[in-house]
């Protein structure tokens, strides 16, 4: 561990060494990017940070070329070993049908971009950082991504909507008390890449097929998933079970 950390020091000192600047620039530099994250991760409420924006940060005043990947890496190392965080660059996921008429909603992960994730523990995570306030939403976004993982990955416009419905969430609800409006808070799931949303043209005309994107697909929020709905239909099971033995007594 320790030759690790030795060998990281001495590769940083080596990359560094190429730049006309300061030690303290660079440590300045690095903090103006964390910062920034971490507000824009506030402020967006979880949407991507394009590399673009941090990179603008570091070429406002520098003009060295690589400048600005070294001190974004710089940062993302201190947000993990600082903060708890993985700055997490997307991967932005394929269509997974070839049909020639389908075609990709404008988003923000069409650049790179990055998103922040909690590197804590679940339980330190939900006591110390965690905000009730925002449980609403997370439920919400569990039970989306559930749907959708129910039904293969994807999952067309309206048959999503047949289930949100049977939730009592209705597209046409502007002022739910815990979501506000519920197609608003659906359309942040696809900014915020949990969903990709795909327009597909058939023969009965364009159908918006809703995907899950790169988040939904990390393996700690799928795996979550699949935990869940596991232990729904082995709970579902028992019942079914003992209300057919009810009717044999």
């Amino acid at each position: 561990m320790t030759l690790c950390f030795c060998f990281r020091m001495a590769t940083t000192a080596e990359n560094f060494s190429q730049f006309d600047i300061s030690e303290e620039e660079k440590d300045k530099l690095i903090a103006e990017v964390i910062r920034y994250v971490l507000f824009r991760n506030h402020q967006n409420a979880g949407c991507p940070i394009k590399r673009d924006e941090l990179t603008q940060l570091v070429t406002k005043n520098y003009r060295q070329r690589s400048l600005p990947a070294f001190v974004i890496n710089e940062a993302r190392s201190k947000l993990a070993s600082i903060f708890g965080y993985e700055m997490r660059e997307l991967q932005r996921s394929r269509p997974s049908s070839t049909n020639q008429g389908r075609s990709t909603q404008p988003n923000v992960a069409d650049a790179k971009s990055y998103v922040i994730i909690s590197q804590l523990p679940a339980n330190v995570h939900t006591k110390y950082v965690e905000n009730v306030n925002a449980s609403h939403l997370n439920g919400f976004t569990f039970a989306v991504i559930s749907i959708v993982h129910l039904a293969g990955g994807k999952i067309a416009e309206e048959n999503l909507w047949h289930h949100l419905r049977r939730f009592g969430l209705f597209e046409s609800n502007e002022n739910h008390p815990a979501l506000g409006s519920i197609k608003q808070a659906l359309e942040a799931l696809v900014q915020q890449r949990y969903l990709q949303k795909d327009k597909v043209s058939g023969p009965e005309g364009n159908t918006l097929i809703y995907e899950l994107a790169e988040r939904a697909l990390d393996n700690t929020i799928s795996k979550g998933v699949k935990e869940y709905i596991s232990k729904v239909q082995f709970v579902t099971k028992k019942s079914i079970v003992w209300r057919s033995s009810v009717f044999y007594v």
